[in-house]
């Protein structure tokens, strides 16, 4: 340290100010405005049977950073809104947010190409939306009406797009299944590969382990992730799993460990995975995350954490906060042009819920349309004593 710390008060200070100095070493300007940046990972990468792993010095443009700080923003907004809806009781049913886990989302689909596919459990309106469905096809598919991305008939567990197989809601059911689309991409020789992604409290389940087998044996592309945001339905993974480091469990499966709180790191790893599990073989990745919510609407999240554990993630771990800092200490982005894209979002989200609670239902004919992605028979199977036809109307996002 150049000089002697007067208090021990100044230590934080100082060190933000170093830290932000080497940051800011990489940063390319253009008339003083900084146009790119070098940033290094806030944790470093732990691996599993691998002798290299994901780059931890990443650059990020500014293009980059207006993007992922607008996403990472909607999914966060747009969760607020469900959430509001569901205490409204204009959302019934089941109602998982995602709020908290913005930067795993937001980096895993800034690696993504135009061939890779995505699957996952029922914490899906971000990854809806990551996928090209709007903020109002979110929240209308939510509140059971016909401008929802499924028409009002999917709701918060069911929603799909192209590249997106959606919400799943039996726990890990999903893995086997985004295996199968890995075989589908190496049988169609495309080059595409499935992000399978699953919970903590999923890792446990038997299909999980034959899903990385049968991978393995088979050198599918695929890239299992286990979103650890260390709760489960509301056990910690202490009292549920007998090793908490998901990222070796695939045993021969090479594994990353990721912080899932950085969405560059994020980005990074998957980026690395990308191209192994396109050369190589399987590869498991943990992003380790946190959700401020409950499991569910229907769990107040208090009773197996205390509210100052969350309180205190929200203040140094925050996704998007920390990525907001850092991006306007590097002079990636001002303080004025967070301030427009938070306006943005806002007006946005509020007019996809206002759209949410007018929109009007399917008539109930519309009910048993689209059965069928290739209807080979005019009839509906098992629906003989209605004697109902068939009909095809492809108006969801995902026909």
């Amino acid at each position: 340290m150049l000089r002697t710390l007067s208090r021990v008060s100044e230590l934080p200070i100082i060190v933000k100010q170093l830290q932000k100095n080497a940051a800011q070493a990489g940063v390319t300007k253009t008339n003083n405005y900084a146009t790119e940046a070098t940033v290094k990972v806030n944790r470093p990468f732990k691996l599993h049977r691998l002798d290299e792993g994901p780059a931890e010095e990443v650059k990020l443009t500014k293009d980059e950073a207006l993007r992922y700080y607008t996403q990472m923003q909607t999914i966060r907004r747009l969760e607020t809104a469900a959430g509001n809806l569901y205490k409204e009781k204009i959302i019934r049913g089941f109602c998982h947010l995602y709020s908290g886990q913005e930067a795993c989302a937001v980096g895993m689909k800034a690696a993504m190409r135009d061939v890779d596919n995505i699957i996952s459990a029922y914490r899906v309106h971000g990854w809806t939306y990551l996928m090209g469905v709007s903020p109002s096809g979110v929240l209308a598919e939510l509140t059971g009406v016909q401008g929802g991305c499924a028409r009002g008939k999917g709701g918060s567990m069911h929603m799909y797009s192209p590249n997106f197989y959606g919400g799943n809601g039996i726990v890990g059911a999903q893995v086997p299944l985004g295996t199968g689309v890995a075989l589908a991409c190496k049988y169609k020789g495309n080059g595409g590969m499935c992000l399978a992604l699953y919970g903590d409290g999923a890792a446990n389940q038997g299909q999980v382990f034959e899903a990385y087998n049968m991978a393995y044996l088979w050198k599918l592309p695929v890239i299992f992730v286990c979103e650890n945001n260390n709760y489960a339905m509301g056990t910690s993974t202490e009292r549920a799993s007998c090793n908490t480091d998901y990222y070796t469990r695939g045993d021969a499966l090479p594994g990353i460990w990721v912080d899932g709180m950085d969405v560059l790191a994020v980005r990074s790893a998957t980026e690395f995975a990308i191209n192994y599990v396109n050369t190589v073989g399987p590869l498991v990745m943990e992003t380790n995350t946190y959700r401020y919510s409950g499991h569910s609407m229907s769990d107040p999240g208090t009773s197996y954490r205390t509210r100052e554990e969350i309180q205190e993630v929200r203040q140094k771990r925050d996704p998007i906060t920390s990525f907001k800092e850092l991006c306007i200490e590097l002079g990636l982005l001002s303080a004025d042009e967070v301030k427009a894209i938070d306006l943005k979002v806002r007006k946005e989200i509020d007019e996809a819920t206002a759209f949410s609670k007018t929109d009007a239902e399917l008539g109930v004919s519309h009910l048993w349309t689209d059965v069928y992605s290739n209807c080979l028979e005019s009839k509906l199977r098992g629906t003989i004593s209605y004697n109902l036809d068939h009909i095809q109307e492809r108006k969801g996002v995902n026909h």
